[in-house]
């Protein structure tokens, strides 16, 4: 028997070791075929970015700090950011780069020939950018601003009715009653006398007002009294504004670890379970009633944002989604309260600082309305201020709301100098760069409504002016922004005189949107009531 025991013992022992070789020479095989899968991830990454070094070699660029950094501290969100730019606009080519980093090189457009074949490309050519975009994401989800390819062309499709004329149209009662809001609170702080107020905290407010009520026909009465969702909207914006500046902010967990990054999350909450409770409530009642019933009541009053979502199909006859809608909602809340509010506020200053050209839209304005007992701006009389409208769209020259955006390119595109833009480089068309551009404006930082008559805008390339970008993806809500900014500005001339405050020193700040730091003081004095 002990013959026979030893045998099989040394008979397992052998297997034993026969298992142990082959599991460890099948673990180092696997271990050389991961290794040498990202060696050639690494050899292609490395081939594909020396050929793409190759082809930007023929792009001009400004000095950079060093190999590792770039040109990363070279330009800051501020004033003497805004002037480096315009300085590279005017002394580079058209087309530059500059480096964020070793790795991440970034051609600047700031042309109307050169951004034409990146704005004017499909979506799925140059779509929006991610790495700039991406923060915004957990806020806004999938909407306009942030998808792509079909579900962008599906949803832009069926948002494009929510922006027709005949729905803006009776959002006009709410940009004067909103206005007055704002009026009456300035003529209860001017009492005493002239005061200096912050543009930007009172516009803001005011154009979040409007949008409440023209998207969800919800009055909070936010100019008067605080707001948690108002509150949780301008605390976001300011957040994402700031994330960018930290390096381990890039990271989500690190970031959401972070003081700012919980208060962020809290922001969201808020915002989602008002955007749903809202979207959830009026669905049910279209459930319950069915669309004719439920839309009957509103054939003479205004359709809300929500109302024309909710019965917006497709061609196929499907419905957006509760959580399509509520992505959009935000959207539309972000996006039309800040740009808007960046723009009045700007324009206000110009005319601050040119008193000549405040008194000429006064005149047109008091000449508009002469034989009216009601201060109030109608449809029609949009077209019908000339001269306004000049002095609008040269502020949003000189002062873009937003100063600039990127795309990320996924085929080479070819610049008309024969250049090409390697695909999967970022693009950045710089809307500042291309209103400041002398060879596009000449003496770009003088402001003169004359360059935006009609006779001079002819001989101008239409992407020689695109504060609301240009191409396939431009700001669907154009036509509502211009409305509010064409109305707040007309009562606000007819109504006070705004002047500059010589205790404040006024420097630009870009950030989501072109701001000042520390607020835009203007002293602001009540005209004598209309007898």
């Amino acid at each position: 028997m002990l013959p026979l025991m030893d045998w099989i013992l040394e008979d397992l022992t052998l297997e034993k070791v026969s298992f142990r070789m082959v599991a460890v020479s099948g673990l180092l095989f696997l271990l050389l075929a991961v290794l040498f899968h990202f060696l050639l991830k690494g050899f292609g990454f490395c081939y594909h970015f020396y050929v793409t070094c190759q082809k930007l070699r023929c792009f001009p660029e400004p000095p950079r700090i060093n190999w590792l950094l770039g040109h990363l501290g070279v330009v800051y969100p501020n004033e003497e950011g805004l002037v480096k730019i315009a300085k590279w606009v005017a002394t580079l080519s058209p087309p530059f780069l500059t480096w964020m980093g070793p790795f991440l090189p970034i051609v600047w457009l700031a042309h109307p020939d050169y951004i034409k074949p990146v704005v004017t490309a499909s979506a799925a050519v140059a779509p929006k950018d991610k790495l700039f975009y991406g923060f915004l994401k957990p806020w806004l989800g999938d909407g306009l601003l942030l998808s792509g390819g079909k579900k962008w062309a599906r949803h832009r499709r069926m948002l494009t009715p929510a922006f027709h004329f005949d729905i803006l149209k009776p959002y006009m009662k709410i940009f004067n009653q909103s206005t007055d809001i704002m009026h009456a609170k300035w003529r209860r702080l001017t009492a005493a006398g002239p005061t200096s107020i912050d543009m930007f905290e009172h516009i803001s407010l005011m154009t979040l007002d409007s949008l409440q009520k023209c998207v969800f026909s919800y009055n909070s009465n936010c100019q008067e009294k605080p707001s948690e969702y108002i509150a949780s909207i301008l605390l976001l914006s300011s957040l994402v504004a700031r994330r960018p500046y930290s390096l381990h902010n890039y990271i989500d967990w690190i970031y959401y670890l972070t003081s700012d990054g919980r208060r962020f999350r809290h922001a969201c909450d808020i915002v989602h379970r008002f955007t749903a409770d809202v979207i959830q409530k009026r669905r049910m009642t279209l459930s319950n009633l069915g669309q004719d019933a439920w839309l009957k009541p509103k054939q003479d009053k205004t359709k809300d944002f929500i109302d024309v979502l909710l019965i917006a199909k497709d061609e196929e006859g499907c419905h957006l989604s509760d959580e399509d809608i509520a992505a959009e909602v935000d959207t539309f809340m972000f996006e039309g309260h800040d740009t808007t509010a960046s723009g009045l506020s700007w324009v206000l200053y110009n005319l601050a600082q040119h008193p000549h050209y405040q008194d000429q839209c006064r005149e047109e304005i008091q000449e508009l309305l002469h034989d009216r007992d009601i201060e109030e701006i109608e449809w029609e009389d949009l077209s019908q201020m000339p001269f306004t409208t000049m002095c609008i769209k040269e502020s949003l020259r000189l002062h873009p709301a937003v100063t600039e955006i990127s795309r990320h390119c996924t085929e080479d595109v070819k610049m008309p100098n024969g250049q090409v833009i390697p695909k999967r480089v970022v693009c950045l068309i710089s809307i500042y760069g291309t209103h400041h551009n002398p060879a596009v404006w000449p003496e770009p930082e003088v402001y003169n409504p004359h360059r935006f008559d009609p006779a001079a805008s002819k001989q101008q390339s239409p992407l020689a002016f695109v504060p609301f970008s240009a191409g396939p993806r431009n700001c669907i809500g154009q036509t509502f922004a211009m409305a509010e900014l064409k109305v707040t500005l007309a009562l606000t001339l007819l109504r006070f005189v705004v002047r500059l405050d010589k205790s404040q020193t006024v420097r630009r700040k870009p950030e989501l949107i072109l701001r000042a730091e520390n607020g835009l003081w203007l002293q602001v004095e009540p005209l004598p009531a209309k007898p």
